[in-house]
């Protein structure tokens, strides 16, 4: 069934504009509390959030929805999202909300549920809420309906988790490490972290004023740090997103290491210290033919997903692995996490780093992407990909390619468009069967 209000991350969309207004918001809450209300034991939700001036407003709304139907909730204010996946297990809550559009522009907002096991709800669930959102929710009677505390301790908590995750016999001392927080969800807990384990820490995008957050910084942005690592003669830099699940590298020359790169030195890492379960490493479809190479060339096995993090995570859990992510940077670390976490992949980055005593630049550089391509098309409707000429002009493709390349042809699941990838050892080569494949897929959309 297709889902009414839920994407593949939760609800999105632009602030103040259906669905991402209070009033939708305390549909959700009151929607959401009643789906998890159950039992006799007093029921709590943990809410936290980035650092949008729309955060305020939808928080309050939430916690109005949650509060009317006999929830109690516990605010802890803005933290990255893999902090509140691990608040809401640690604190034994019935569910966790965050508050936030991830990597995109400030005017949009977003809401991620967490069931009581720190995960992302399953689809069953997103499905009997949104039922729910357009039902009738029973309020709680007067005497039942619930209270809302904030916790001040909510940031060291997280710290210390994320602490945890390094190594005992390692240190970060000397190393210097410019870290990019995208004025968003991480501003005070990444660097406070890299601190506390000893490295000399050199912030930027840590001055949120509501409006900035992803402006000109962090992981889609990642300009201003390359400079600044150049220009400060850091080691490495760390690119985080709004809210702090995605991950990007800078090395010391200002070089970009994409999320293909870092799976390839935490899963060979891990492999040759014996944590890599079932020597495999999860990622999607869009990762690139140069790390599938590079881990067959260390025995370890690459499973393909659909494009999300939801899916990478799916594979995981179904199949026993504890490494995945995806290309843009969504690493996912299951012996820690619930979810990605950029700030927890940085420091196995580090770990390795540390380790290995190689500069960044060549520790980080694990393989040769192979030239990759990937151009959309947009379409008013119909379904152009069944079309009997796009058909034939995709299996000449994938002839052609044959050994020496892939192709992956999707329509999104959230416009309009058919996106159309082509990989393989000729740049040349992959750009024209991009654009006839594109060519014929506009024709077919008239």
């Amino acid at each position: 069934m297709a889902r009414k209000y839920f994407g593949t991350d939760g609800i999105r969309g632009l602030t103040n504009k259906a669905p991402m207004t209070a009033a939708m918001a305390m549909k959700v809450g009151m929607a959401a509390g009643a789906h998890f209300v159950r039992g006799d034991h007093k029921h709590r939700v943990v809410i936290g959030k980035d650092t949008r001036l729309s955060g305020y407003m939808i928080e309050a709304a939430m916690e109005a929805g949650f509060t009317s139907v006999g929830m109690d909730v516990t605010l802890v204010g803005p933290l990255p999202t893999p902090a509140i996946g691990m608040l809401t297990r640690s604190m034994r809550a019935d569910l966790g909300v965050m508050i936030s559009a991830s990597h995109n522009p400030y005017a949009d907002n977003g809401i991620k549920l967490f069931g009581p096991d720190g995960y992302k709800l399953s689809d069953a669930d997103e499905l009997a809420i949104e039922a729910l959102i357009d039902g009738d929710v029973a309020l709680a009677p007067a005497p039942e309906i619930g209270r809302a505390r904030r916790i001040e301790d909510a940031r060291g908590r997280y710290i210390h988790f994320a602490k945890a995750t390094f190594p005992d016999d390692l240190r970060l001392d000397g190393l210097k490490v410019v870290v990019d927080c995208a004025n968003g969800a991480a501003y005070q807990v990444a660097p406070s972290a890299l601190w506390e384990l000893g490295a000399d820490v050199i912030a930027i995008g840590v001055a949120p004023n509501g409006i900035n957050i992803n402006d000109q910084v962090g992981s889609t942005a990642p300009q201003t740090l390359c400079e600044t690592v150049v220009a400060s003669g850091a080691q490495i830099g760390i690119a985080l997103d709004g809210d702090a699940d995605r991950l990007i590298v800078v090395d010391e020359t200002g070089r970009v290491i994409d999320g293909d790169q870092l799976m390839a030195v935490i899963a060979t890492g891990w492999a040759r210290n014996g944590k890599l379960r079932n020597r495999g490493l999860v990622a999607t479809v869009m990762s690139n033919l140069g790390l599938e190479r590079h881990l067959q060339n260390h025995d370890i096995k690459l499973i393909r997903t659909a494009v999300g993090d939801r899916y990478v995570l799916e594979a995981m859990r179904g199949q026993g692995y504890n490494v995945g992510g995806e290309q843009s940077g969504h690493i996912i670390l299951s012996d820690y996490a619930t979810t990605g976490d950029g700030l927890v992949a940085a420091l196995q980055i580090l770990a390795e780093l540390v380790r290995s005593g190689l500069p960044a630049s060549e520790l980080l550089h694990r393989f040769d992407p192979l030239p990759q391509l990937l151009k959309n098309v947009r379409f008013k409707g119909g379904k152009p990909l069944d079309d009997a000429s796009v058909k034939a002009v995709i299996a000449d493709a994938e002839g052609e390619l044959a050994g020496k390349g892939r192709l992956v042809i999707r329509p999104s699941g959230t416009e309009p468009v058919i996106r159309v990838m082509a990989e393989g050892e000729d740049a040349g080569q992959v750009a024209a069967v991009v654009d006839r494949i594109c060519d014929a897929v506009k024709v077919a959309a008239g």
